[in-house]
């Protein structure tokens, strides 16, 4: 059974950066960062293929960078510039292969427990 586990995030003021870490058994294919707020619908916001084929979705694109340390099946991401409108609770999932790689939460079999990210203006 695989399993996710994030790492990271935290309270940073408006402009700052953080990084989170996913780290999954077995051997995951597709891994994307989701994020969610109270009341709100679950966003897909970055997602990469084993292979290398990255997605972002607009909202955190040439902001958060994702890369993958495939040896130690591990999804990283950089957040910069960071909003408030970017805090939430952010999630990492691990879907079977799939291409072209999807923000779809349903394209996900295997979720984390999610780590919160707080940005204060």
């Amino acid at each position: 059974q695989v399993q996710v586990q994030e790492s990271g995030g935290g309270s940073v003021q408006a402009g700052g950066s953080l990084r989170l870490s996913c780290e999954a058994s077995g051997y995951p294919y597709n891994m994307a960062w989701f994020r969610q707020t109270q009341g709100t619908q679950r966003e897909g916001i970055a997602a990469m293929t084993r292979g290398g084929e990255i997605k972002y979705a607009p909202s955190v694109e040439g902001r958060f960078t994702i890369s993958r340390d495939k040896s130690r099946n591990m999804l990283l991401m950089e957040m910069n510039d960071l909003q408030p409108g970017d805090t939430a609770l952010y999630t990492c999932a691990v879907g079977p292969f799939r291409i072209p790689v999807s923000l779809d939460a349903s394209a996900f079999a295997t979720w984390g427990q999610g780590i919160q990210v707080t940005v204060s203006s």
